[in-house]
């Protein structure tokens, strides 16, 4: 009787084994694992265009794995740790902390950024050529600096006093605002810093920014695209315009912005992936992609410029096209 019993445990053994073997060769060819810093629409937009463009290539043989760290550095550390344990095929980090910790867990596994406005700035390399080398690549979200600084002065032309409003702990928005910081200077703007730590301070410094500009320029930043509605609550009855560097902002606090296609960004990094994955690339070689200037689009917010009082009759001459909602 104990020998046939020890003879099923051994055939369960033997069928088990055969399982795992089955399913292991019916399972995807490629592997990949996607970190986003956090949720918000923008690179909502960007994972989807991503995702889409694997799935267009390589159907059923491939497995996204897509994990959001929540605004958290310490948790896109530790989702990109299990990924490179997993020794997945592919990493894509979405934003700048994503990119940053996929870049500190490995310098074997390919990275792809998204959704990241300066490759130099988030990975601290000096005189960057728009190619990063090594293991990593990606798309840009940058539009053109000077466009959007040319915005203020063009829907508020009257604005002496430009308020800054922007995350501190995000290296690309420091970037970007002392970029448009010299810009507007240039023309006889005065600009001022209103840095905000997290969601925890952001009403209070966007009231204080209210209350001392004329207009408030945001930009790309993901703390305050997740807190966008939350600004505008803040700063709605002081009838202060925001000029925004994306369109996720715009739409919830801002009059206007100069922005890209967040879906289309995303796509073109996984169009990039394919060709690493299915190795017709070497991403070492490989440029950092971003927006061709005909496929930027500016836009206007109808109800918050109805708010504060701008004429979107003059937007719409001038180009730009209503948000929709």
């Amino acid at each position: 009787m104990k020998a046939k019993k020890i003879l099923c445990l051994v055939l369960v053994a033997i069928l088990a084994i055969g399982t795992m073997s089955l399913t292991s060769c019916s399972g995807a060819k490629y592997n990949v694992g996607v970190v986003q810093l956090v949720q918000h629409v923008a690179l909502d937009a960007a994972t989807e265009g991503f995702k889409d463009a694997l799935v267009a290539e390589f159907g059923e043989d491939v497995n996204i794995d897509v994990q959001n760290a929540a605004g958290s550095n310490d948790t896109a550390n530790t989702i990109v740790g299990t990924f490179v344990d997993k020794k997945v095929d592919l990493i894509m980090a979405n934003a700048t902390g994503a990119l940053q910790a996929a870049a500190n867990a490995t310098e074997d596994i390919p990275i792809l950024g998204t959704s990241i406005t300066e490759y130099g700035v988030a990975l601290e390399i000096d005189d960057f050529s728009g190619t990063v080398g090594g293991n990593v690549s990606g798309t840009s979200d940058l539009a053109p600096l000077d466009k959007q600084a040319a915005m203020v002065t063009e829907i508020v032309p009257d604005a002496k006093k430009v308020a800054m409003l922007y995350c501190s702990a995000e290296p690309n928005s420091d970037y970007q605002v002392k970029e448009v910081t010299r810009l507007l200077e240039e023309e006889g703007l005065e600009c001022k810093k209103y840095p905000f730590i997290d969601s925890t301070d952001v009403m209070l410094i966007a009231q204080s920014a209210a209350d001392w500009a004329d207009v408030i320029y945001i930009p790309t930043d993901n703390t305050a695209a997740s807190n966008a509605e939350a600004i505008w609550g803040a700063i709605a009855d002081k009838k202060v315009p925001v000029i925004a560097g994306e369109e996720g902002i715009c739409a919830g606090t801002g009059v206007a912005t100069l922005s890209i296609d967040y879906y289309d960004l995303g796509y073109k990094t996984g169009e990039m992936a394919v060709e690493i994955l299915k190795a017709e690339s070497d991403i070492s070689e490989m440029a950092i992609a971003y927006t061709p200037e005909e496929k930027l689009k500016k836009k206007y917010n109808k109800d918050i410029c109805e708010a504060v009082g701008i004429d979107t009759d003059a937007l719409e001459a001038d180009g730009y096209v209503a948000i929709e909602k």
